[in-house]
């Protein structure tokens, strides 16, 4: 499949060309990683993939979904991952954005494992699949809330967290009803912070919830829901 074919050496190449060690080890240490960074930043890993994404562009859904997954199950370091979430964006793939490719975006969330490749698969893959596919896609994220695998609980809590007007308030309710009990950081997280978004288009929702919700909402996420409503209280 020719999108695959080289892309993963060229990547490793021109990732490790670019690399700071000093920055790496800074990275690695921030983020808590057990793999590895090459040392690139975020503006210069864009630059980076820029001609990458324009020769490697993918053919057809099979390639894409296996050029994807090369990336993501080969990455020795981490900005081969993000660089596998860049490709899963590729404006070429645009058309396969559906339903259909949500046990790759599972895949990617239970592998990942960790919130800065978690979200950006939630809120930036998931997120326009299930506003544009609701009906087909709705069924899923309510599976991933009570799932038993924290990080997909996770991405179903932030699944809309760009939907702003278009909030399914239903399976929002679904998701945090089915966490608030949880005890796990990255779901009280997860929790304030997706009532936090949503608050921005109704707050008055948002602190109806909140009361609610009274002390089975966490400090931590009752803290992250109110922050810009005038109150953490």
């Amino acid at each position: 499949m020719e999108p695959q074919n080289g892309l993963p050496e060229r990547l490793g190449t021109a990732l490790s060309a670019a690399g700071d060690p000093q920055r790496a080890r800074a990275q690695q240490a921030y983020m808590k990683s057990e793999m590895p960074y090459y040392g690139v930043a975020s503006p210069e890993l864009k630059t980076l993939l820029r001609p990458l994404l324009k020769e490697f562009r993918p053919a057809s859904r099979e390639a894409w979904d296996e050029s994807v997954r090369t990336l993501w199950d080969g990455a020795t370091h981490r900005e081969e991952r993000y660089a596998a979430i860049a490709f899963a964006q590729h404006p070429a793939a645009k058309k396969w954005q559906d339903p259909d490719s949500l046990d790759l975006y599972e895949h990617l969330i239970c592998t990942g494992a960790w919130w800065d490749l978690v979200d950006v698969v939630a809120s930036d893959l998931v997120g326009p699949i299930l506003l544009s596919h609701t009906r087909k896609t709705t069924p899923t994220m309510r599976e991933w809330a009570v799932s038993d695998d924290l990080w997909l609980r996770r991405a179903a809590v932030l699944s809309q967290l760009k939907h702003g007007a278009d909030t399914d308030l239903d399976l929002l309710t679904y998701v945090i009803e089915a966490n608030v009990d949880d005890t796990s950081f990255w779901l009280r997280k997860a929790i304030g912070w997706a009532l936090r978004q949503y608050g921005r288009t109704d707050p008055e929702w948002v602190r109806s919830e909140v009361d609610l919700m009274g002390s089975r909402l966490s400090g931590l996420s009752r803290r992250e829901a109110l922050k810009h409503l005038g109150g953490s209280e």
